[in-house]
């Protein structure tokens, strides 16, 4: 999730009998959804020895104040593991991992029933998922081919609040409401929901 620190476990498994010590070179980045790297933001290496028909696990930890500022609006993080096995020329096993971060921040409550030319209350909550607090709060809601912006205040580390949002429907059928949170920190943090709305 965006925000909270990252834990990845790679699992190395020697299948034959005879001992091997393997070399692993990690590195994760920052990319684009087109894989394109933005900031390398962790570099490790270490040496694994495995018996006979043994296996290990690496943990890999990717704290938050090491890819929050490098993270597009895309939130992927690319993690390669290189491994080597060493005195085996030649023997060499890449691994790659893209992880997309979740957002867990835009909740839109709306009332079970909805009727034409009748004004409507929805809640509208929204979060700072991240260990620091986040200034310059705007919420854009677009509803009915017509936006409105709404400067909020700042959110504490791990806040999260909520505003009501009264609107009247004019028309019957389904409504596309769609929310667009973004502040000093990250942006465009979105949460969707389409309104049915029913004959009076």
């Amino acid at each position: 999730v965006f925000g909270k620190d990252i834990t990845l476990i790679l699992i190395l498994n020697n299948l034959s009998f005879d001992r091997k010590t393997v070399k692993v070179d990690m590195s994760a980045s920052t990319i684009l959804y087109t894989r394109r790297a933005v900031a390398e933001i962790l570099k490790a290496t270490t040496s694994v020895d495995l018996g006979s028909k043994q296996g290990k696990h690496i943990r890999l930890k990717i704290p938050y104040s090491y890819y929050g500022k490098y993270l597009t609006t895309d939130k992927r993080i690319q993690v390669t593991a290189l491994c080597e096995v060493m005195h085996m020329h030649g023997v060499k096993l890449l691994v790659e991992k893209t992880i997309i971060l979740e957002d867990t921040n835009i909740i839109i409550k709306i009332p079970r029933r909805v009727v034409v030319n009748k004004a409507v209350t929805l809640e509208i909550s929204y979060a700072n998922p991240l260990p620091e607090p986040v200034d310059r709060c705007v919420l854009l809601v677009t509803l009915m081919n017509q936006q409105v912006k709404i400067h909020l205040a700042r959110l504490a580390p791990r806040e999260r609040s909520k505003i009501y949002f009264e609107f009247t429907p004019r028309r019957t059928g389904p409504l596309q409401l769609q929310v667009d949170f973004s502040c000093d920190k990250f942006s465009h943090v979105k949460g969707f929901v389409t309104i049915a709305v029913a004959p009076a």
